[in-house]
């Protein structure tokens, strides 16, 4: 027996959001293989049929939201279909986590953590999809709930392979920086993250990734290594990437919106010494309750020689490779 119309959209639409990274509800089932026997049982129920189908298309548009303009509009009509499959079939996780990733694009993130808590409420498992608990630690950070959002990264990490290719590098970036927030205890992992954010990351955040791992190196320590890696690169001059809003939303962790200063620094070193005291002093004085305070009143008041050759106007036109 043929599968009706409406699965058939939903087996298509579904394993285009697998692509990029969702997983199909549980309750929705399998679609293709040998378990679809199983899928034209449950799908004899109008309203799961329909559920699916909601859902199926509420991914389709987040995905499709890297590439389309009207994120505001897009998003609330995502919304819009949680709520409704919400009310088809009441008590299941997923549009909660639909519900969860539209605001959390929006950046309304108390609203994108309260959603996605309840998916967790409502099934334990409902954020194991790489996407969603990508999602997840964005959301716990920036609402506030820092050790959440710590254990929501580490969780990730074995995952971020199997993110989609735009996602992936972010990841990195952002769970190196929330690593680096622990303080010197954070520090191995924070660089061996950075590591791998500079071979999966592209453009902006890969030049992210590079001033945070030699940031992290010199914290640890390796000042020498950390400025081979911002020579080899040729990045040091940090302006051009770090006014780029795009970097901005990748320092995530307690006290992220500080960090700007201190890889500014940490980059000057090579070019310009006498700005990149200024900027280790700005952070020392602006630092608060970092762990890091004590390390940029050390550099600020350390003597530090440019290296030779380089200065910020012949690097302000270059990019990381």
């Amino acid at each position: 027996m043929a599968l009706s119309s409406s699965v058939v959209a939903f087996a298509v639409v579904a394993l285009h959001a697998q692509a990029v990274g969702s997983v199909r509800p549980q309750e929705c089932g399998a679609i293709e293989g040998s378990q679809s026997g199983n899928v034209w049982e449950r799908a004899k129920t109008p309203e799961l049929r329909k559920y699916c189908d909601l859902l199926a298309s509420g991914a389709s548009k987040l995905a499709g939201m890297q590439t389309r303009g009207a994120v505001a509009a897009v998003a609330s009509e995502v919304i819009a279909i949680a709520n409704e499959a919400d009310t088809l079939v009441p008590k299941h996780s997923a549009p909660a986590v639909l519900r969860g990733r539209a605001y959390a694009r929006l950046g309304r993130w108390l609203e994108a953590y309260k959603e996605m808590n309840e998916a967790r409420i409502r099934d334990p498992r409902a954020l194991d999809d790489p996407v969603a608990l990508l999602t997840w630690a964005r959301v716990t950070v920036r609402a506030g709930h820092a050790d959440e959002g710590d254990i929501a990264y580490r969780m990730l990490l074995p995952r971020a392979a199997m993110l989609p290719l735009a996602e992936r590098g972010p990841a990195y970036v952002e769970a190196g920086f929330v690593a680096m927030s622990r303080g010197p205890a954070g520090l191995d992992e924070a660089i061996s993250v950075f590591r791998q954010a500079r071979r999966d990351a592209q453009d902006t955040a890969q030049a992210v990734a590079i001033l945070g791992l030699a940031l992290a190196l010199d914290r640890m320590g390796a000042r020498e290594e950390a400025r081979a890696v911002l020579l080899e690169r040729q990045l040091v001059n940090p302006w051009p990437t770090l006014s780029d809003a795009r970097a901005r939303q990748l320092l995530v962790g307690p006290g992220a919106e500080r960090e700007t200063d201190a890889l500014a620094a940490i980059a000057l070193e090579v070019s310009d010494p006498a700005k990149a005291k200024a900027s280790w002093q700005k952070y020392a004085e602006t630092a608060g309750s970092s762990p890091w305070m004590a390390h940029a009143r050390t550099r600020a008041h350390e003597p530090v020689k440019r290296v030779p050759g380089w200065n910020v106007e012949k690097t302000a036109e270059k990019k990381p490779r």
